[in-house]
């Protein structure tokens, strides 16, 4: 697949933020309850998939490889179309559980190309493009050529889904400036609004909606967010891929973006270890044989080792 380079670290995400806003303050409308929006809207996700096939859009970027093309679209079983296979039918359909808030929410996801290149973490950033639709097709965001993406700073729902998936096998970067791109990860996410935006309001998305993402995977980089020298992923101490609710010394800051972990005033860098090529060295030190690494534990620092 040939695509041009925009290659843009975004910091900050404007309209694809994992931040809710629930209460705007005391005039806004109270928030509904997340199981009972759960419910209702795992009810339209499943009348969607059973009602709508998918097909790839070969017609909107003709000058785009049509052999590897991602565009990624859907359309009403009806009519001359009334033969197609239902997406709810389709072996490439996958179905996981995503807890968030304290609620169990069903996750779709279409993997129509799991890629034959690197895996990657929740905690990671990946070159992708997307397409962010609403149920009734209406189209909220999209990015038609590949940008980076931290995968902490996106909705939950995109985030259980890409990492299902793998970056390209190979890429050839020609001397126009644009790459190709060989068996890259291809697929979609429908996902409950718990897992996106929920109450918040969002440009083009009205409240409680749930979303459809298709997208392409082509690179990844691990990530090291507070650069103390453990991976993101590493910081994610109950394992539920969640690094917002990791908070050692609870100083609001997670472990995964904060480097004193233990808030003991020694920073998380100088206690752990390091090979001479600078590999991070694991099982992390334990300097006083509590059963806690030094750097989760304020009353050890490096010095008592």
């Amino acid at each position: 697949m040939k695509i041009y380079h925009k290659l843009a670290v975004l910091l900050v995400l404007v309209v694809f933020s994992s931040c809710k806003n629930d209460d705007d303050g005391p005039d806004s409308i109270p928030v509904r309850d997340r199981g009972e929006v759960a419910l209702e809207d795992d009810a339209e996700l499943i009348e969607f998939l059973q009602t709508h096939y998918y097909f790839f859009d070969e017609d909107e970027q003709p000058d785009l490889d049509e052999d590897n093309y991602n565009e990624i679209r859907f359309g009403l079983i009806e009519g001359a179309n009334a033969g197609r296979t239902p997406i709810y039918d389709l072996s490439e359909l996958r179905t996981k559980v995503v807890t968030d808030s304290d609620v169990d929410h069903n996750l779709y996801y279409l993997m129509l190309n799991e890629g034959a290149g690197d895996s990657y973490t929740f905690a990671d950033s990946t070159l992708v493009t997307y397409e962010g639709r609403l149920l009734d097709d209406s189209r909220f965001d999209h990015a038609d050529l590949p940008i980076w993406f931290d995968l902490t700073a996106v909705v939950r729902g995109f985030n259980q889904a890409l990492v299902e998936f793998k970056t390209a096998e190979s890429f050839v970067v020609n001397p126009d400036g644009t790459s190709d791109f060989n068996n890259f990860g291809v697929g979609a996410v429908f996902m409950p609004s718990g897992l996106g935006y929920f109450s918040s309001v969002r440009p083009n998305i009205p409240v409680y909606s749930p979303l459809i993402f298709t997208f392409g995977v082509y690179e990844e980089n691990q990530t090291d967010h507070d650069g103390d020298g453990i991976p993101s992923y590493l910081e994610d101490l109950n394992d539920n891929q969640n690094p917002f609710d990791d908070d050692t010394d609870g100083d609001i800051f997670p472990n995964y973006a904060d480097a004193d972990d233990d808030n003991d005033g020694t920073p998380t860098r100088d206690e752990v270890e390091f090979d001479n090529e600078g590999n991070l060295i694991m099982p992390f030190p334990d300097g006083d044989g509590d059963g806690t690494p030094d750097h989760l534990d304020e009353d050890t620092s490096a010095d008592s080792n």
